[in-house]
């Protein structure tokens, strides 16, 4: 069967490539450009927030794309400070940015490789503990297409419950992507012919929706790295819709196991 990889072009590539070495025959199709800020203030609040690490115990990162565009925004002459703050990972793929950003595996907190989830859930039972009242954590995550902060903020209502302080900063904005001809042509054909497509944000899911032709054809298939995702490709209209641990061997199961 024929898979759809709609993460972000750079994650789509890795993942399309991981699951044909699986024996999939998995196709990327970003359905979510990921791309720097624009916004002259946003630029200058993401200097400022390289200029306060010191004082923060924390900061959170929503996702690798966050990861690599708060790091690409580093000031000349600034740096990580050694120690402080703790750098907090949803998942692996959060965590492997941070390593190859130079951050030290001893001060990123990320949910256990088996954890039932990767996500801000599983992540608070591992950094509640750490957390005090009065502490101050930085929230790195991204802007939609009009350049607003976007994404849950479950999170960060749980730190301000606990005595500590977020401040947030937008690193890098999240747009509808601008699909080639070839692209095209393979979201039309994979939404007809009963491709499983495979989902790592709701956003996605919407992109999918505003851009497919309504056409018949065999039933619409997804699997969902997320609880979440899969109600929103649901309430999308696909037919068939499975939810995921998003680690790459459970996805595969998943979708091997799809009617």
């Amino acid at each position: 069967m024929r898979v759809i990889v709609t993460r972000p072009e750079r994650e789509a590539l890795q993942w399309a490539h991981d699951l044909r070495q699986r024996g999939l025959d998995a196709h990327p199709l970003p359905l979510m450009a990921v791309g720097a800020i624009q916004s002259p203030d946003a630029v200058h609040a993401l200097t400022q927030a390289w200029h306060g690490l010191s004082g923060d115990a924390a900061v959170m990162f929503v996702s690798a794309n966050a990861v690599r565009h708060f790091f690409a925004a580093c000031p000349a002459g600034s740096a990580w400070p050694a120690g402080i703050p703790r750098a907090w990972a949803p998942g692996p793929g959060t965590a492997e940015a941070l390593l190859a950003a130079g951050i030290s595996p001893h001060t990123i907190d990320q949910p256990a490789p088996d954890a039932p989830q990767f996500d801000s859930e599983a992540l608070w039972a591992v950094v509640q503990p750490q957390l005090r009242p009065g502490q101050r954590v930085l929230l790195v995550r991204g802007a939609d297409g009009q350049g607003h902060s976007a994404g849950r903020d479950w999170l960060a209502q749980q730190v301000t419950a606990s005595g500590a302080s977020v401040h947030t900063v937008v690193a890098y904005q999240r747009c509808p992507p601008v699909l080639t001809t070839p692209q095209r042509a393979l979201l039309d054909a994979a939404s007809a012919d009963g491709s499983v497509w495979l989902f790592s944000s709701s956003e996605a899911v919407g992109h999918w929706r505003a851009l497919r032709q309504a056409a018949a054809g065999a039933p619409t298939r997804a699997v969902a790295t997320h609880p979440r995702i899969a109600e929103a490709a649901r309430a999308a209209g696909f037919d068939v819709v499975c939810a995921s641990r998003p680690a790459i061997d459970a996805v595969v199961a998943s979708i091997k196991s799809m009617p």
